[in-house]
C-alpha cells in the first residue's frame, strides 16, 4: 500500500472548485480587463488575451447569477411566496 498523497479525482475537483473565483472577484477583474481594453495601449496579441479572458469571466458571472436566481427562486418558492419583477427589469420576458 502507497503513501502517496496524490489526489484523488474528488479531492481534485472539490480543491478546484474552492479555487474558483466567486463573482466579486470576476466582475472586478473583468471591470481591470475592460480598462486595459479601453486604453487601447495594447498590443494586438495581449488584446486577444485580455478579451478572450473577459469573455470567460463574462460566461462565468453569467452562470453564477443564472445559479443565485434559482436559489432565491427556489427559497421564495419554500414560502408560497412569488417573485415579482422590478420596473424596468432587463430580464423579465414582458419587460415588467
Amino acid at each position: 500500500m502507497s503513501d502517496d498523497k496524490t489526489p484523488t479525482p474528488k479531492t481534485k475537483k472539490a480543491s478546484a472548485k474552492a479555487e474558483e473565483p466567486g463573482f466579486d472577484a470576476r466582475l472586478e477583474r473583468l471591470e481591470t480587463l475592460v480598462a486595459e481594453l479601453e486604453e487601447g495601449d495594447l498590443d494586438l496579441e495581449t488584446s486577444i488575451e485580455r478579451y478572450k479572458e473577459g469573455h470567460a469571466l463574462l460566461a462565468g458571472c453569467r452562470d453564477l447569477l443564472d445559479r443565485y436566481r434559482a436559489q432565491v427562486e427556489e427559497l421564495t418558492g419554500q414560502d408560497g411566496d412569488r417573485t415579482v419583477p422590478y420596473d424596468g427589469d432587463p430580464d423579465h420576458p414582458n419587460g415588467a
